[in-house]
């Protein structure tokens, strides 16, 4: 017998495209979730108006967030550290002209205005095209590619790294590594790395690591492995700037320059220099943060010392105004 063939009614056909329709509309569905869980990252910002961002993760997308209110402190601000200003100024006058310059790492006592004269730079040299990306240790991971989205830019960008230390077992330090002299791409010459850190070596160093050095026949001493690991990541930076701790006349003088910005006169600043001891006694330190939180409490509280600042920042921060 001949085999009979079937062929689909148009109810048949009806069903299947209703089914068709929707899955479709279903897999828009999915889409849609899956897109707004997965956003496209947001834009690069504009640099000719942005002069820093932060690089961070929103959304688990990682990206530039612009800082829109830039802290004025200038470079004459900064009293009791002229050689250290003097190495760093010289360094990033190169880097904005285009020459040879080298990655920078700023150690030494708390409070003695490591993280002040980055920022001071900052002010110093932004409407020359210097531009700023915070980096925080947990996302060092992204260098390469924050690198890449810097490279080729008609600006120069300064990678800072903020009290920049690691712990024992961290393992991201590799990438800053790598970033500074490591990697087989040649690193661009409109980005430059500069981080602060009371630590030297910026890795914990322990007493049992020296067991691990070994003397030649000619009584050299070579250190072990773990301490050459260490040692490898700061002798990376080109520039070491050491900043030491202040004794009593400096610390004066820098409660005084914070005291004269804030309107006190000389004799109202005279007047203070026994209770700035003691405020730094209490503290324990005789730092420039230190002296800066005296000012700030002698000028009479944190608010109306902050707009008080802002008023006499104002004429000469030219760069927060312009960008800011």
């Amino acid at each position: 017998m001949p085999s009979s063939t079937h062929f689909p009614d148009s109810s048949d056909s009806f069903a299947s495209a209703k089914t068709l329709t929707a899955f479709l509309v279903r897999a828009e569905a999915l889409l849609a979730r899956l897109e707004s869980a997965f956003p496209s990252p947001p834009p690069p910002p504009d640099w000719g108006k942005i002069i820093a961002c932060r690089w961070k993760k929103k959304n688990g997308v990682s990206c530039f967030a612009p800082i829109r209110q830039i802290h004025p402190i200038r470079l004459d601000d900064l009293t009791g550290i002229e050689e250290q200003k003097k190495r760093a100024l010289a360094n990033t006058r190169q880097f904005i002209a285009g020459k040879p310059a080298n990655n920078v790492l700023l150690t030494g006592a708390r409070g003695s205005g490591k993280s002040s004269l980055i920022k001071a730079l900052l002010n110093e040299f932004a409407h020359s095209g210097l531009r700023l990306v915070e980096v925080d240790k947990d996302d060092l991971a992204d260098l390469p590619d924050l690198i890449d989205a810097l490279s080729g830019r008609a600006e120069r960008f300064i990678l800072f790294c903020d009290d920049l230390s690691f712990e024992a077992g961290e393992h991201t330090y590799k990438a800053l590594k790598s970033a500074l002299d490591g990697s087989v791409a040649a690193p661009p010459d409109n980005v430059l790395i500069y981080a602060t850190s009371n630590r030297r070596h910026l890795l914990p160093e322990f007493f049992t690591e020296n067991l691990e050095s070994s003397r030649a026949d000619n009584g050299e001493i070579h250190p072990g492995e773990s301490i050459e690991e260490k040692i490898s990541l700061s002798e990376r930076f080109g520039l070491w700037i050491s900043f030491y701790p202040f004794d009593q006349e400096e610390y004066l003088a820098i409660v005084a320059h914070w005291l004269a910005t804030f309107g006190f006169t000389p004799s109202a600043i005279a007047a203070r220099q026994r209770e700035a001891l003691n405020w730094a006694l209490s503290r324990g330190s005789r730092s420039g943060r230190v002296a800066w939180q005296f000012a700030r409490y002698a000028a009479g509280g944190m608010e109306s010392a902050e707009k008080k600042l802002r008023a006499a920042f104002s004429k000469k921060s030219h760069a927060a105004k312009k960008y800011g």
